[in-house]
């Protein structure tokens, strides 16, 4: 028997494609059938990492979907709009993810309405960050939340390309119905019953599940969409596990790394981009993390964003779309640039766990 790995591609070999280029020269990227033209309408959701994809879309003059631009009542702050595809702000469990889908369509209405802030103001538990100040009445809240759902169902169903960053495993879950939030509500709402709630730790099999339900669905009110999935690389800010931060992240990232691989091999129409491999490669030798190894550096971001374009944008390929929208105006190109130029950082709800310690 001769070698079987003679005259495999260079990619296949740690040393030649890991080992022997510069770090920011490493493409784990062999192929890819989704190709994304300047009218292809593309929409992003997920943990913090996906607002980068967002900036790069926007500043190169692709077609950033945004259903959810501005404030639809004089009481929504203008906040977080342009952010993501609409005003939901992170997503970070696919469970949060398949859950929106439910309520947007009516399939699934949470008996958990709003959390009263140690303000006095209301917040909506399924976007606890969205607005700084709050809201006044729970009737604003509603109305807005439904608004926002609305712009919701046109992300879903108008987009050409939906990219979806996984980012944590960890959840919060209501113990009435199991409904599941981006945070704990103890961190925003002091007052809640803690009997009320439960920590999760979501499996391969739980998410892979969800995931699959989530994307049928999506197929089937938005036949001609194509997904890419994508792992964020930012650690877990906190774990609410008896183990040290560090084996809770290797976890997280490992379950959703195997989700999103299986799902993608499952579909023709789904793929994965490993953003992840690019930052916690070896290769990097950890440059691309900044001081307090969470956020992802500016290089870093610049790294995966170039890959990503190389591979996704702009390609000679027709790009997969159907019933194409014209291309944005250059007011509304303006618009949406500022709007991302004043995105100074990125925004994680995440953070406030710390912050409200």
């Amino acid at each position: 028997m001769t070698n079987p790995y003679r005259g495999k591609p260079d990619f296949q070999f740690w040393r030649k494609s890991v080992a022997m280029p510069a770090p920011t020269e490493v493409d784990p990227v062999v192929s890819t059938n989704i190709q994304i033209g300047h009218e292809t309408r593309i929409a992003t959701a997920g943990s913090c990492f996906a607002q980068h994809i967002a900036r790069t879309l926007v500043g190169q003059g692709f077609h950033y979907m945004v259903a959810e631009s501005k404030p639809a009542f004089d009481f929504s702050q203008n906040e977080n709009y342009g952010t993501f595809s609409a005003r939901y702000g992170n997503i970070y469990t696919v469970r949060q993810l398949s859950q929106l889908f439910e309520r947007a369509y009516s399939l699934y209405e949470p008996e958990e309405v709003a959390w009263v802030r140690e303000d006095g103001r209301y917040i909506d538990p399924f976007r606890p960050q969205i607005q700084s100040h709050g809201f006044e009445t729970i009737e604003q809240l509603v109305e807005d939340r439904e608004a926002h759902l609305d712009a919701v169902r046109t992300v879903f169903e108008d987009c050409d390309v939906f990219i979806f960053t996984l980012g944590l495993t960890e959840a919060w879950i209501s113990n009435r119905d199991g409904a599941v939030f981006p945070l704990a509500p103890g961190v925003v709402s002091p007052g809640v019953d803690p009997a009320s709630y439960a920590f999760h730790n979501f499996t391969v099999g739980e998410i892979q599940e969800d995931l699959i339900k989530f994307l049928q669905r999506l197929k089937k009110i938005n036949p001609r969409v194509s997904v890419l999935l994508t792992v964020s690389p930012v650690p877990l800010i906190a774990t609410y596990e008896n183990r040290h931060v560090l084996t809770a992240t290797t976890y997280s990232k490992s379950v959703l790394r195997v989700v999103a691989d299986q799902v993608a091999g499952a579909f023709d129409w789904v793929e994965y981009f490993p953003s992840y491999e690019m930052i916690t490669g070896s290769h990097t030798r950890g440059a691309f993390f900044a001081d307090d190894l969470r956020d992802v550096t500016p290089d870093g971001v610049a790294y995966v964003m170039r890959t990503f374009s190389n591979h996704y944008l702009g390609s000679s390929h027709s790009a997969r779309i159907a019933d194409p929208s014209p291309s944005i105006s250059d007011s509304e190109f303006e618009k949406r640039m500022k709007n991302i130029r004043e995105l100074s950082t990125i925004i994680c709800d995440e953070e406030v766990i710390e912050e409200s310690l």
